[in-house]
């Protein structure tokens, strides 16, 4: 190997060969941290808005906890900022709310008080969805603007834009099919506008954690890890969306005993719904039987990871810290659920488990992160 000269000759020698600018190994570290620093607004900025989300989906689920999600029965994206603002208006609104069957059938008789008590929660819902529309679009707007965001970024960063605007379309589409026969919304769009909600919390994690993770963190030749890592985020997004199933169906009311379901294994006489498919998305002790199985799968899928690659890497290894952060999240997840289901379903433990849902997804994203994705900052091998 030839040795560095005082002077930099070898370092311009090989700037030279690769057409690139004169740069000392003086200056190297110095560039380094530039880039970071340079990164660090983009960095605050994601930052607030993965906070927005998780804010977002915990809101959400309160809305549908509380049943407020059907007391806005219009989809108005700009006008509907501004709630009612006078006794006649308010009037109005409860009018409207009084001719659909959630009303009839569910709510008759339900004060004015108790109808501004569900829509100022539905109100605030559809408030910080707008709001983290324009968290989000007017600093990329800035930051691209002005140079501040690199070029290859603001694809994703436009996609995730525009499919926040699909989100808010979808959400609508699931109150829409709560307005005119059911007195409740459709538990398959509730369940497809959850998970598209975690699927954009996840990705601008994912971009988060691109920008502030150090290079020390990433776990070079990961192997199969990379495809554990992959089986539990899998697994995961199924134990979410059947959580939206028990949700949707109300079905955390029923068989609220555990281990076991009233006495058995099985929910008891879970009925036949035709066609077949149907008993796993519409029959209430069914869906929570399911729910139930997958928490079992995720928490073995948690521990066998942690074991994994505190045995691979050793206990140390960035890996394996991650890994026992998220084991640490499943088993809080898991009990939370148990305390829940013991305590039908009360609002503080109902919001907790929701909440550590999202922040077990997103210890699971941050895990295989170190194993797929190379922090910025750091050169290509």
């Amino acid at each position: 190997m030839r040795p560095q000269t005082c002077d930099g000759s070898l370092d311009l020698a090989r700037a030279r060969a690769n057409n690139l600018p004169r740069m000392t190994a003086l200056s190297l570290p110095d560039a380094a941290r530039k880039g970071a620093d340079a990164r660090k607004p983009l960095a605050a900025w994601l930052a607030c808005v993965a906070v927005l989300l998780l804010a977002m989906i915990m809101l959400g689920g309160l809305t549908r906890l509380t049943q407020s999600g059907l007391s806005i029965t219009e989809w108005r994206p700009v006008t509907g900022a501004i709630p009612p603002l006078s006794a006649a208006e308010w009037a109005q609104e409860f009018a409207k709310y009084q001719k659909i069957p959630e009303y009839r059938y569910v709510n008759a008789g339900m004060t004015l008080e108790g109808f501004k008590t569900i829509y100022w929660w539905e109100w605030s819902h559809r408030l910080l969805g707008r709001l983290i529309g324009f968290v989000f679009l007017l600093p990329m707007l800035f930051f691209a603007a002005t140079g501040r965001v690199e070029r290859a970024r603001i694809p994703r960063l436009a996609f995730l834009f525009l499919l926040g605007g699909a989100q808010g379309a979808l959400g609508w589409f699931m109150v829409k099919s709560g307005l005119s026969v059911r007195t409740d919304v459709s538990q398959y769009r509730l369940a497809a506008h959850l998970v598209m909600g975690f699927a954009i919390f996840g990705a601008v994690l994912w971009t988060l954690f691109d920008l502030v993770r150090p290079p020390a963190d990433y776990t070079a030749n990961a192997g199969a890890a990379r495809g554990k890592a992959l089986l539990f985020i899998g697994i995961l997004v199924l134990q979410i969306m059947m959580g939206a199933f028990v949700a949707g169906l109300d079905a955390g009311w029923s068989y609220n005993t555990w281990p076991l379901m009233d006495g058995g294994l099985f929910p008891d006489n879970p009925g036949v719904l035709p066609p077949w498919y149907a008993h796993l998305f519409d029959n209430r002790g069914v869906v929570q039987f399911l729910h139930r199985m997958l928490a079992y799968l995720v928490l073995g899928l948690g521990f066998w990871l942690w074991l994994d690659a505190k045995k691979r890497l050793g206990p140390d290894a960035p890996a394996a810290r991650s890994a026992a952060l998220l084991l640490g999240f499943v088993a809080a997840q898991v009990m939370l659920g148990i305390m829940t289901l013991l305590a039908v379903v009360p609002l503080p433990l109902a919001a907790a488990h929701q909440l550590t849902a999202a922040l077990l997804f997103g210890a699971a994203l941050y895990h295989a992160h170190g194993l797929f994705a190379r922090p910025a900052g750091t050169a290509e091998a």
